[in-house]
């Protein structure tokens, strides 16, 4: 898995679950040639503050003031309620193309028996009631009321959910799985409905862009042997590269100041940075890069190979829920801070 578990699973749930779901694997990234962590006795160079453009106020423009109008009671109105408060914004791509647009399925989707795994918060979780639920299960319930199909849900180890499929027992892995050309070649997947893009953090008023111009000479922090380690390689060859051996030393490395930035999972990332081990010392620096050589191409539902009906029906849902910003509404529910 490309984010480190969040939450605790408590219990295990049976064998078959009715309910909705996905889950996310998260395989490990290519390994390269690394070079040894800071020890810290190399000097540093202090990250310099970048001094912001002159602005010049405007004054508002006087206007006259206006008669306050009577009430509706008082005009013969009926009263409206007040509008409801806007959600806050947040940054949330659009994986579909406006110009190419999914057939909206001509017959009843029936019943869809997803299949998943429960133990990947965020995304799929038990919570104090042993009940299945978390980003995933959201998305499943709202694809089955936007096809009005009937869904259940059955939770199963992970390593198990492509070979239930195969044998029939379900009809589609809501499970985030990872597309890859060995996925292609057993299994058919909708669209991305999300990505699992790379991105810096740095400490607290750092002012430098991560860019490999104003990053070289500097040390960032990685995982060894992960995708994220590979592309600061290949992408910031200028730079030092602290390569940990795992996600806690590596932010851990930054939060104590051993390093000028740290590159690692965005998704992981986001609840760390509001989390008591990261003591409110980092924040995201920059934008999310989303090279799909690196970090993939998103997360998938898949099917069985040559379902193309239940794969047609799928982008259909997740397009109109894109459309009617649904989408956007169970990721700032689960990721209240964006990591985009």
């Amino acid at each position: 898995m490309i984010a480190s578990k969040l939450l605790t699973v408590a219990a295990k749930l049976p064998v078959a679950l009715a309910s909705v779901v996905l889950l996310t694997s998260m395989q490990p990234g290519l390994t390269q040639e690394r070079r040894p962590a800071t020890t810290g006795q190399e000097r540093r160079r202090p990250v310099q503050p970048t001094a912001a453009a002159p602005t010049t106020p405007v004054a508002p423009t006087p206007q006259a003031a206006e008669p306050t109008p009577p009430p509706a009671s008082e005009r013969g109105e009926e009263a409206k309620p007040p509008p409801r408060p806007a959600l806050p914004r947040v940054a949330f791509p659009n994986f579909w193309d406006p110009e190419s647009r999914p057939r909206k399925p001509t017959t009843d989707v029936g019943t869809i028996r997803f299949l998943t795994s429960g133990d990947f918060p965020p995304f799929g979780f038990l919570d104090d009631g042993g009940r299945l639920t978390g980003y995933h299960v959201d998305l499943a319930r709202l694809l089955c009321a936007e096809l009005g199909a009937t869904c259940t849900i059955q939770m199963r180890p992970f390593g198990e959910l492509a070979t239930a499929l195969a044998e029939k027992r379900g009809d589609a892995i809501v499970a985030g799985l990872r597309v890859n050309a060995e996925m292609r070649d057993r299994l058919d997947t909708s669209a991305s409905y999300l990505t699992t893009p790379g991105r810096f953090v740095m400490r607290e008023g750092a002012r430098l862009d991560p860019t490999p111009e104003t990053l070289a000479g500097r040390w960032i922090a990685v995982v060894s042997g992960s995708a994220h380690e590979r592309f600061v390689l290949d992408t910031f060859a200028g730079s030092r590269v602290a390569a940990y051996p795992d996600e806690a030393a590596a932010r851990d490395a930054l939060r104590d100041g051993a390093v000028d930035a740290h590159f690692g999972d965005a998704v992981g990332l986001s609840f760390w940075l509001d989390g008591e081990a990261a003591r409110r010392c980092c924040t995201f620096r920059g934008g999310p890069w989303l090279e799909s050589a690196y970090f993939g191409e998103g997360l998938s539902i898949a099917v069985a190979k040559g379902n193309f009906r239940l794969k047609r029906a799928l982008d259909y849902g997740l397009q109109r829920l894109a459309e009617d910003g649904k989408l956007a509404e169970i990721y700032l529910r689960w990721f209240p801070r964006s990591y985009y």
